[in-house]
């Protein structure tokens, strides 16, 4: 039977993360895709949830009017440190930040990292 999609939304690793241990909680076991992810996210993801929910609330909170959910949500993933590492970040996407902006993401991804 195929399945409607009635939205489709980008999400960061630590989401999806949050997302995966809601799934275990309630099925107590995840299928063989999804433990795999798992395990990588537990490797990869070094932001908690609530971590990471308050950088995206950060990042939009710069109101960079180019800025998208999807790229926000890459920054978050790659935690960039760096003004390269930014534009090598957002390199994937349709999109160019003067070098103010991406200077700005930098210093809020850089109060994030241990």
């Amino acid at each position: 039977m195929p399945v409607d999609i009635e939205e489709e939304k980008t999400i960061s690793m630590s989401e999806l993360k949050q997302e995966l241990e809601r799934i275990k909680k309630r099925d107590a076991e995840l299928g063989l895709r999804s433990a795999r992810a798992d395990e990588y996210l537990k490797m990869f993801v070094e932001l908690s949830p609530k971590q990471g929910e308050e950088l995206k609330k950060k990042l939009e909170g710069l109101k960079l009017s180019r800025l998208k959910d999807a790229h926000i949500n890459k920054i978050i993933d790659l935690m960039p440190l760096t003004k390269e590492d930014v534009k090598l970040v957002l390199q994937g996407f349709e999109v160019s930040l003067g070098s103010e902006d991406i200077e700005k993401i930098v210093e809020v991804v850089k109060g994030f990292v241990k």
